[in-house]
């Protein structure tokens, strides 16, 4: 699906509130995000706890876990209840060394990555990766600039 797009000069894209941009395309990319996670009845918590599983599986304890996703989670996410959730499903298991992914897990775990691959797909289109390099560091550097850090998650 191709989408036309308004043609504008330099100096009138330079004058655009980077707040207001920035503001728009988190709020689409992430509502895109949660839609396709939904469709696994998966919320961004239980993506990044099934990831973190996946990528060590049995080394993560819930307390060590669930202080490491904070970093990425809205205010007042209950991890113990995105555990639990995933517990119940019976897409993680729990012993006293760790957090496991089971078959079940995995499985949905993937289908979710493929469906995040498509979407990923969509908000790229037609935007060559050269600018989007671009406009990811002139954020980084707007970042850096107010005080904050401009190192990759």
């Amino acid at each position: 699906m191709s989408v036309q797009l308004q043609e504008y000069t330099g100096a009138q894209l330079a004058a655009q509130p980077i707040g207001y941009w920035s503001d728009v395309t988190a709020k689409a990319v992430l509502t895109r995000i949660r839609a396709e996670l939904a469709e696994e009845r998966l919320a961004q918590p239980h993506w990044w706890t099934l990831n973190h599983v996946a990528g060590s599986p049995g080394a993560w304890q819930r307390g060590g876990l669930a202080a490491r996703l904070r970093e990425f989670a809205e205010p007042g996410v209950d991890f113990e209840a995105v555990f639990d959730e995933l517990l119940a499903r019976g897409w993680i298991t729990e012993t006293s060394g760790g957090l496991t992914l089971t078959a079940e897990g995995e499985a949905g775990r993937q289908r979710a990555r493929e469906r995040l691959a498509r979407a990923h797909e969509r908000i790229h289109q037609g935007i060559p990766s050269t600018e989007y390099a671009v406009a990811v560091n002139v954020m980084r550097r707007m970042v850096v600039n107010l005080g904050g850090n401009g190192d990759l998650p």
